[in-house]
């Protein structure tokens, strides 16, 4: 299409299509997920606007329309009668950076530009696009070619978004060399080498009082706007950051959210956060960039815990807490559930709990009224498993039909041995008797 005469100057009406078109285009964006001003902002970026200028139109846009519109329609008749935005300015040849461009932090490998990075992780630029998927074309993509496997667990509260192989050795390999390189804070014991659900329950053992609390959707909560936040802050440019989120989140495709429950709050906000870009539950770096973005989470209920005199851990979305019998509950529970509000998390308040030293405490799934244990009962079940596997074998014992049923026993046997040596003798000894 030729926009302008002869003489070159620009025809108005040349460009009304042409207008129309981006507005409508800029509106279906826009509305592709919660109607918040950053998250609006990120996706706009995708239609050709700079960072700035993308957070300048959104925050014209809820100026407007503070409420979310009825449809792109009415969006788009919107956009049409504000000021045409400046276009992103086009991709620039590759150029040595400049003498001190940023600050870089934490010893993160140094990727200036999106062509870096493709070099980095042995893509071209276009496979590196492909699975940054910034424009967000794998939520409506056929299955074959989306980059995820999902499956609900029971419940229906927990998508598992499996990456296929390929996106996953890339994920690898940005925790390897990018965020095991980020600050994690000391009382996060979850997806840590040398931590462990015994290293978060111990603190707690032996407490007069024990709370725990779950933070809901933790990885869904984590928005793809926090992780590039996070990746500028570690030094890299907008773009980079850009596409190295991309490569960390995703948005589930529509057809695996399927229709959301309305009348079921905590099921209508997981499903918007699915909707939007978030972390897999699933991918092998989701709970690396989760740990360290529940950083300033993770200070701030510490320093609430020290002010009150109590203990407080991490594991996962599992919030613990512990003290003696004058532990004020009055000032803890409202505090946590403020701060995790502002960090941008929400407590799960059908899972809060406080347990005194004569009722069963649980942290992390042992038992912690003296020194952390399994629960009696699972120990139990696994020695009669061991005991019917020696007796008849394990074939008869594998009722789901496992396919490394000695592998599966022994991954019991580790967990229900958890903090006593005692038990791990007792069971390895009665594995040891099971006719393999």
């Amino acid at each position: 299409m030729r926009f302008g005469n002869a003489g070159g100057e620009f025809d108005p009406a040349e460009l009304r299509p042409y207008a129309e078109t981006l507005a409508s285009r800029r509106a279906a964006v826009a509305l592709d997920g919660p109607w918040e001003p950053a998250a609006v902002a990120d996706r706009l970026v995708t239609t050709a606007l700079d960072i700035e200028v993308a957070q300048d139109l959104a925050a014209r846009l809820f100026a407007l329309c503070p409420s979310r519109p009825y449809g792109p329609r009415q969006l788009a008749d919107l956009l049409r009668a504000l000021p045409e935005p400046p276009l992103a300015r086009p991709a620039e040849p590759e150029r040595p950076p400049e003498a001190a461009p940023r600050e870089w932090r934490w010893g993160v490998p140094r990727w200036e530009t999106p062509a870096a990075l493709a070099r980095a992780l042995d893509l071209t630029v276009g496979e590196l696009d492909w699975f940054a998927d910034l424009g967000g074309w794998n939520r409506r993509a056929p299955v074959p070619v989306r980059h995820y496997r999902c499956r609900w667990l029971p419940g229906g509260r927990r998508l598992v978004e499996e990456p296929k192989p390929r996106l996953a050795e890339l994920q690898r390999r940005i925790r390897r060399h990018v965020l095991d390189r980020i600050p994690v804070h000391d009382a996060a014991h979850g997806f840590r080498p040398g931590r462990s659900p015994l290293t978060c329950a111990r603190p707690h053992a032996g407490r007069a009082l024990v709370v725990r609390m779950d933070l809901e959707g933790f990885f869904a909560a984590v928005s793809g706007h926090r992780v590039r936040r996070m990746l500028c802050h570690s030094g890299y440019p907008d773009r980079v950051a850009a596409v190295v989120a991309g490569l960390l989140t995703t948005r589930a495709p529509v057809d695996v959210l399927g229709e959301p429950d309305r009348g079921d709050p905590a099921r209508w906000r997981l499903a918007r956060n699915l909707a939007a870009e978030h972390l897999p539950q699933g991918a092998p770096s989701s709970p690396a960039v989760a740990n360290a973005l529940a950083y300033g989470l993770d200070r701030r209920l510490a320093g609430l815990a020290e002010a009150l005199g109590a203990t407080y851990t991490r594991y996962a979305d599992d919030l613990a807490f512990s003290g003696d019998a004058e532990l004020p509950l009055h000032r803890l529970l409202p505090g946590v559930r403020r701060i995790a509000r502002e960090e941008g998390f929400r407590v799960r308040e059908d899972k809060t709990g406080v347990a005194a030293a004569h009722q069963r405490q649980r942290i992390a799934g042992l038992v912690v009224n003296s020194a952390p244990a399994v629960p009696r009962a699972e120990y139990d079940e696994l020695r009669a498993l061991l005991h019917n596997c020696a007796r008849t074998g394990p074939a008869a014992q594998n009722h789901d039909g496992k396919p490394d049923f000695a592998a599966y026993l022994l991954g019991r046997i580790g967990w229900a041995s958890t903090g006593s040596p005692a038990r791990a003798a007792k069971l390895k000894e009665m594995f040891g008797r099971i006719p393999w």
